[in-house]
């Protein structure tokens, strides 16, 4: 077993994002240029690699989508910490049940080509469906309700592939095999019950009604029509320590994470096999936000992706809603679909707005990484930066570049707190907190190295003072606040 402490990790994930190339963020020449847009990604961006990296996160590797564009890609940490090779945006990740939403398309595909009906029951499609169905008096499982995961079906096929130190993920045959050994867990449409094996199913009837295998007719039906040319429907084990990130467990109780040894999930494939890294979630993306707009496109009509994207379970609790694939999160005014991946050895999340047409990727080679709530605050600090970017009438605020010279990390035993520009002036962010939107604040220049806090409930007064020590040559070595010093250390 290999060991990696939370003290080697973090060290070592500083070093890789301290050398990362200055070119590692894509731009659009309409978005990702204008400064208020690249002023929330770098606070974001900063406020990710911290929280990873105190939670000993090896590598992750993420990105941020505008529309058409890529406005944003990064990675920080180690594909393979062992050798030092570094995380990069172009990382391949095992990205798990991400995989249901491509097994999702592809049955709406064969829905739109007639050759199902959503209704229908699966057993019309798959006659070896046996499962013992412990409620007969109530509906059949249909594919809806494997795609809404609302069938009734237990979560998993009869088979440890979880917890065995091998990772033994059945064949076809072995889920078909034991499928007579199982029994319903629900009545059908009662409850939500997440289910790998149900979208294990859904992949099987794509397969059924489409004669090809599933492997190829993703590949040909939607990969390479998206160009989705570094996406595999199995995880590609023969790349793992090279383009393929090395998987991690969660911390043991002494902080340390262990090699995950390599897997493949086999019949699980439609529901958790697929690899990918952050250009290739990016194009998924970008395909979803033209087909929302009416451009024409071979892989899903725009109706048929709006029909994804609309909740089409709600739970007794009234806490839980899905789509056809999608989880739909409503979040005050706003509209989220997404999911989240976890495999053995990794963790990942997509998550789309699709009213501003902007998605957020976060992909780590760990579990427990918290990689949904990465996802979640991105859209906090980036949305209104787009927003402000995309106004017509708005006008960018002159910068003075004499302030750059304040930017960078400080530190001291309490934590790391990062100097940024933001506006026409600077803002500080106590990367500690757990709301990077709440946590940064705006400072104003009172003197010749001297700001004060700008109060959020009240713009006109002013609050502490932060004063920046410049060395000999010009040079900012540290700040003072409250008489306390904090030394820049990037």
């Amino acid at each position: 077993m290999i060991r990696v402490t939370i003290r080697s990790i973090f060290l070592l994930c500083l070093v890789c994002y301290a050398a990362r190339p200055a070119g590692a963020q894509e731009a659009s020449r309409r978005v990702a240029d204008d400064p208020r847009v690249a002023d929330a990604v770098r606070a974001w961006e900063e406020w990710v690699e911290y929280q990873a990296a105190i939670d000993a996160v090896p590598g992750l590797s993420l990105g941020v989508v505008h529309d058409q564009e890529l406005i944003a890609s990064n990675a920080f940490g180690f594909a393979d910490p062992e050798t030092g090779k570094g995380s990069t945006p172009e990382t391949l990740y095992s990205i798990c049940s991400i995989s249901k939403l491509f097994t999702s398309v592809a049955v709406l595909q064969q829905r739109d080509a007639g050759r199902l009906r959503l209704d229908d029951p699966v057993s019309e499609y798959l006659p070896w469906l046996d499962i013992r169905d412990a409620h007969p008096d109530d509906g059949p499982i249909t594919i809806r309700g494997l795609l809404t995961h609302s069938a009734g079906l237990p979560r998993e096929s009869d088979s440890p592939y979880w917890t065995a130190e091998d990772y033994p993920f059945p064949t076809h045959d072995e889920i078909v095999a034991r499928l007579s050994e199982q029994e319903t867990l629900y009545p059908a449409s009662r409850y939500f019950q997440y289910s790998n094996l149900g979208l294990t199913l859904a992949g099987e009837v794509v397969v059924a009604v489409s004669g090809q295998p599933f492997g190829q007719y993703m590949r040909s039906r939607i990969l390479d029509p998206l160009g989705m040319t570094d996406t595999f429907t199995e995880v590609p084990v023969d790349l793992r320590g090279d383009r393929l990130a090395v998987g991690y467990t969660a911390r043991q109780r002494d902080g340390s994470r262990i090699v995950v040894a390599p897997f493949q999930t086999r019949g699980i494939a439609p529901a958790a096999g697929f690899a990918s890294n952050v250009g290739d979630l990016a194009k998924f993306a970008m395909w979803q936000n033209r087909a929302l707009s009416g451009a024409g496109d071979d892989v899903l009509r725009e109706s048929t992706l709006r029909e994804m994207h609309r909740v089409w379970w709600v739970d007794p609790d009234w806490e839980t809603t899905w789509g056809l694939g999608f989880a739909v999160s409503r979040e005050g005014d706003r509209t989220f679909v997404s999911h989240g991946g976890g495999c053995p050895g990794y963790y990942t999340h997509f998550r789309l707005e699709p009213k501003s047409k902007i998605a957020v990727i976060v992909l780590t080679n760990s579990i427990g990484s918290e990689v949904g709530f990465y996802t979640s605050k991105a859209f906090d600090i980036i949305a209104p930066a787009v927003a402000e970017a995309l106004d017509e009438e708005g006008e960018v605020p002159e910068r003075d570049p004499e302030l750059d010279r304040y930017t960078g990390i400080y530190d001291s035993i309490w934590g790391q707190m990062a100097v940024l520009r933001w506006e026409d002036g600077l803002a500080i962010l106590w990367l500690r907190t757990r709301d990077p939107k709440e946590g940064l604040f705006q400072l104003k220049k009172t003197g010749e190295h001297s700001f004060r806090l700008v109060r959020k409930d009240d713009e006109e007064v002013l609050g502490q003072e932060f004063v920046f020590e410049v060395d000999d040559d010009g040079a900012v070595t540290r700040y003072k606040t409250h008489s306390n010093w904090y030394l820049k250390v990037r």
